[in-house]
């Protein structure tokens, strides 16, 4: 059985259109309230959103369905997503809810669901969930005196905020560091700025002024040239960008040179290791990880895992086989030492700490490999993507590249899971190879399309 509603990070689409309609977030709460109502105790969903104008829309949706089986709300507002899975353990709830559509523009909005150990749900539980959501909700009303109740949790930001810098090492600050922190306008506007300030860094922040329509736009871990020019402009030691969750960051030296994911893995991967902390001889990757990260890595007697994409891909198989590094080239990094989510402020403290630990500019720090050459083309397709690559002409085209790329490179082909598009990608040593691998599949998926 496939699930509906639920992709790779939660339900997510347009607000007010088909699925992200309050009708949606209503049946979606009582589902999720009734599939998590385990014993005879008061039970409690934690709620958290971004700042998207839709999410005024969402919010109480889903609290009128959670109250409608029963169960406690605790709004906490603009927090980040990880923020909403640290307070579902802390609270000892029964769910988290994060409300956003994390990089998207505000017209987008999604609804991320955590279980009470602060992870994301299994694909048993969201087709659980699914299925009750669309067989008889009536069923799980409760009555009038068993109504749940609804409060706000006034002290939410300063409890993540807390939280946020217990994982920064003791004894150690940012004074002296001038850093720009640009919020992406979204969920850690408040808490951002105020962590890296209160451990003794001078705080330049950026795109700090959400209003329902801003999130997201020309600024954030997307848009990096905000953060690079106010750097450059400001004389900054850094910048960091997050998206509108923060549940990922992607930083920049004083030269305003971007440090993506695979270099922040590296970064921390390595000062982990020296320090005794890394678990599992490695860290946990996705196939787009760029092989300069694999080449780095073994060069320190450690290995890359790689995942299929998706946080919960990565995080999967950093529970499945113990170790405490995993993460995305987009700057999405989980530290499970500290989160059981991605978390970009705390991703951040940990390259910080290196870069105080170190003394030197982070543009010495922070870039630890060349990436390998790394072209991707998406190919849109008029029928069934599978069908095409099952053709024989694109079969012995991608065979074909992975040949001439054999031990200096690889091939990488992939189906995008919302679209008809087959996205073609290769890296190597030889960017003009590499060049000319893709060009030549993308060539044959065009004929046989």
């Amino acid at each position: 059985m496939t699930r509906k509603l639920f992709g790779t990070d939660g339900i997510r689409g347009t607000a007010n259109l088909d699925p992200m309609t309050a009708e949606t977030a209503l049946k979606l709460g009582m589902a999720a309230g009734r599939h998590f109502t385990r014993g005879q105790h008061r039970h409690m969903v934690v709620i958290g959103k971004d700042t998207r104008l839709s999410g005024y829309l969402i919010e109480p949706a889903l609290t009128a369905g959670f109250v409608a089986v029963g169960m406690d709300v605790m709004l906490v507002g603009p927090l980040p997503t990880p923020a909403v899975a640290m307070l579902t353990r802390s609270l000892r709830a029964d769910l988290g809810v994060m409300i956003s559509a994390s990089h998207n523009p505000y017209q987008d909005n999604g609804i991320k669901l955590f279980g009470p150990d602060g992870f994301k749900l299994s694909d048993e539980d969201e087709l659980d969930i699914e299925a009750k959501m669309f067989n008889g909700l009536d069923a799980y009303r409760v009555g009038s005196d068993h109504l749940g109740r609804a409060k706000r949790l006034d002290d939410a930001v300063g409890r993540y905020i807390e939280y946020a810098k217990s994982s920064f090492p003791r004894g150690r600050r940012l004074d002296g560091l001038k850093i720009v922190v640009d919020c992406a306008n979204g969920a850690a506007y408040k808490v951002a700025p105020t962590v890296l300030w209160e451990l003794g860094a001078e705080v330049v922040p950026v795109a700090i002024t959400p209003d329902g329509f801003n999130i997201n736009k020309d600024c954030g871990s997307l848009h990096t040239q905000t953060m690079q020019t106010q750097v450059v402009a400001h004389g900054a030691h850094l910048g960091l960008a997050l998206d509108g969750d923060a549940d990922r960051v992607v930083l920049c030296d004083e030269k305003g040179r971007i440090i993506d994911g695979d270099q922040l893995m590296a970064l921390i991967g390595a000062s982990w290791h020296r320090a005794g902390q890394l678990k599992g001889g490695g860290i946990v990757a996705t196939v787009m990880s760029n092989m300069g990260l694999e080449k780095f890595l073994g060069g320190h007697g450690l290995a890359l895992h790689r995942a299929a994409v998706g946080d919960r891909y990565v995080l999967e198989r950093m529970r499945k086989d113990g170790f405490n590094i995993g993460g995305e080239q987009s700057g999405h990094i989980i530290l499970s030492d500290h989160s059981t989510t991605g978390d970009g402020l705390v991703a951040a403290l940990q390259v910080l700490s290196a870069l105080v630990e170190s003394g030197k500019p982070a543009s010495e720090v922070l870039h630890l490999f060349d990436p390998f050459p790394q072209v991707l083309k998406n190919v849109r397709v008029a029928g069934q993507p599978s069908a095409v690559l099952e053709q024989a002409s694109v079969v012995d085209a991608i065979k074909a590249g992975e040949g001439r790329l054999d031990g200096s490179g690889r091939v990488l082909i992939r189906k995008s899971g919302t679209e008809p598009l087959i996205r073609v990608m290769a890296e190597g040593e030889d960017k003009a190879a590499v060049t000319a691998v893709v060009d030549d599949i993308v060539a044959a998926i065009e004929a046989a399309a």
